[in-house]
């Protein structure tokens, strides 16, 4: 079952091409719990098997970060910090999670949207502290773009190292894709306990 997902994610990346890479990495980059593992892995994989160009699959891929951070950036922004708070624990943000952004912001400096981008858990959603501090565009942009490439040109050498190897490529996208229906699976045991318990209490 897992294997066949695999495939299918393969085979998905290929037929959305490159709009495709842009619009998920996108997502990626906002608040929706999408793993880029899962979309530039086998966009290097497509890469080493001649459907894709290389360097258009990193450089989509970049971009697509890139503005899912700016999405993020201009929401603080305009919006503000009790905004963030109201909707954004539908998205697992907490106050305690916007407060150790913002110190983490505040410990690295502006330099935090480029090594925040590296960091598991972090690199979504750095792009909100910066927001709320209005960080100069240019350099937010630039710095994000920096720590997007990285991570977008590792995920793209991994597919591409191990397209050799189809026993590997199919092992490490069905452990990402793993990992990916467990995500959705609590995201959405938390809304069904969410809507459940609003219900009651509207009941009372």
């Amino acid at each position: 079952m897992i294997h066949e997902i695999a495939q299918y994610l393969v085979d998905t990346i290929g037929a959305m091409g490159y709009l495709g890479i842009f619009l998920l990495m996108f997502l990626e980059s906002t608040f929706f719990p999408f793993p880029s593992e899962i979309i530039m892995v086998p966009a290097g994989y497509l890469a080493f098997k001649g459907e894709m160009n290389i360097y258009l699959a990193v450089i989509t891929g970049i971009f697509g970060s890139v503005a899912g951070a700016l999405f993020n950036y201009y929401l603080a922004m305009h919006f503000g910090r009790n905004f963030i708070l109201k909707y954004g624990k539908y998205f697992f943000i907490k106050k305690e999670t916007l407060d150790k952004l913002e110190v983490f912001f505040n410990k690295h400096g502006e330099l935090s949207t480029f090594n925040g981008r590296l960091i598991p858990g972090i690199r979504q959603l750095i792009s909100l502290p910066a927001g709320l501090a209005r960080m100069n565009v240019a350099k937010f942009s630039f710095y994000s773009g920096l720590g997007a490439g990285i991570w977008v040109i590792v995920l793209v050498a991994i597919g591409y190292l191990l397209g050799s190897k189809e026993e590997l490529i199919n092992e490490y996208l069905q452990n990402a894709t793993l990992i990916a229906l467990i995500s959705v699976a609590f995201i959405t045991l938390f809304y069904i306990i969410r809507i459940k318990r609003r219900k009651k209490i509207l009941k009372n």
